[in-house]
């Protein structure tokens, strides 16, 4: 845990490259000339700092696309040499391992439906042993923070010492907007316990679309990740996998161009003013935690009523009153439906734990 704290910058793992790092490329390789049209006009745009195209593709049912094969990484080795940029692959198993370094790939990543498995990760661990070279660590498909952890150190316990994690958002059923649902709180998290953790956006994979990937992109420099990778492809709606959230090279560049990177520290003696702002902050949780103070001193009172007059804790009909209640009345002050629920659920829930000590004692 210790050497989490003090792993080295992603700027550091190649001298002269600067914040944001930007990966892109396709998602799959399909031809020696699609990869390598890819990164050329990639390099082009001047906005690219590493090459990405998937070899191995692990899909969620069978009967897709799973990947060109250890050949890819021919074709993404000449890409290499013809742009002069580093390059980065997928790997999932000891045999992809040796396989992409006998091919010169520069930095790999472990993706987020081999992540979710520890012995797998621990087989790819393994073969990394004795060989020190960057890897990515995507979180794991389901929202579980101890999983991405426990995969981060099991690399750095195999002596690899250039360790960051890509953020690809979380399967979540029921979920619309998003391909991979965001969920900003885990990798805020991830970074709150490892501040030196480089951390990479994959948009891509989040959106599942190409409208949104601005849009994303941008919240994740907001939040101080380090760069994003970006699936591209020369022609993206005949791509052969995930063909909705691929852009072309030049749109990439695009993007990148308009991206609005923040300071990491307040500049030009603002900081008394965000100073100002943050007592603000710090008042208003004071007052909020003495309001859930007071808030639990009344379910306590309704837990010791219910116990005295046989009543069950969870009534279903007013749990539903109070939701639609709060959504009219969040509406109206600007905040949204998600923040209610997630709010009053977690309200509601120390509630019922309150009152289930009372009845059970």
């Amino acid at each position: 845990m210790e050497a989490l704290q003090k792993l080295p910058a992603i700027t550091d793992w190649f001298p002269g490259v600067e914040r944001p790092i930007v990966i892109s490329g396709p998602c799959s390789a399909e031809s020696e000339e699609q990869v390598l049209e890819t990164c050329m006009r990639l390099k082009a745009t001047g906005k690219v700092d590493m090459l990405r195209a998937g070899i191995w593709k692990p899909r969620t049912r069978p009967g897709n696309f799973e990947g060109i094969g250890s050949i890819g990484l021919k074709w993404l080795q000449k890409a290499k040499v013809a742009t002069g940029l580093p390059t980065t692959v997928e790997v999932a198993t000891a045999a992809h391992v040796q396989e992409a370094l006998k091919h010169g790939v520069d930095v790999l990543w472990i993706g987020a439906r081999t992540t979710v498995n520890p012995f797998s990760v621990q087989e790819v661990a393994d073969a990394l042993k004795g060989v020190d070279i960057p890897v990515l660590i995507k979180n794991p498909i389901n929202a579980d923070l101890d999983l991405w952890i426990g995969a981060i150190e099991r690399i750095q316990q195999a002596g690899v010492t250039q360790i960051g994690g890509i953020h690809r958002g979380f399967a979540k059923y029921g979920e619309k907007q998003y391909r991979n649902a965001p969920q900003w709180q885990l990798p805020i998290e991830l970074k709150r316990r490892f501040p030196n953790l480089p951390m990479i956006c994959d948009p891509s994979h989040i959106c599942g679309n190409r409208h949104m990937l601005f849009e994303v992109a941008q919240e994740a420099l907001d939040l101080n990740f380090d760069g994003v990778m970006i699936e591209s492809h020369i022609d993206p709606d005949n791509a052969w996998s995930d063909a909705k959230q691929q852009v072309v090279p030049e749109r990439v560049g695009e993007m990148v161009n308009d991206l609005v990177v923040r300071n990491t520290a307040p500049q030009n003696g603002s900081l008394s003013g965000l100073s100002a702002f943050r007592s603000q902050i710090d008042k208003y949780d004071d007052e909020i935690m003495a309001l859930f103070a007071q808030r639990m001193e009344v379910a306590q009172k309704i837990g010791q009523y219910k116990k005295e007059n046989n009543i069950s804790i969870l009534q279903t009909k007013r749990w539903e009153e109070i939701l639609e209640k709060a959504f009219s009345k969040g509406r109206k002050v600007g905040l949204s439906d998600e923040f209610i629920e997630k709010y009053l659920k977690a309200v509601h829930q120390e509630s019922i734990d309150q009152q289930n000590k009372i009845m059970n004692k």
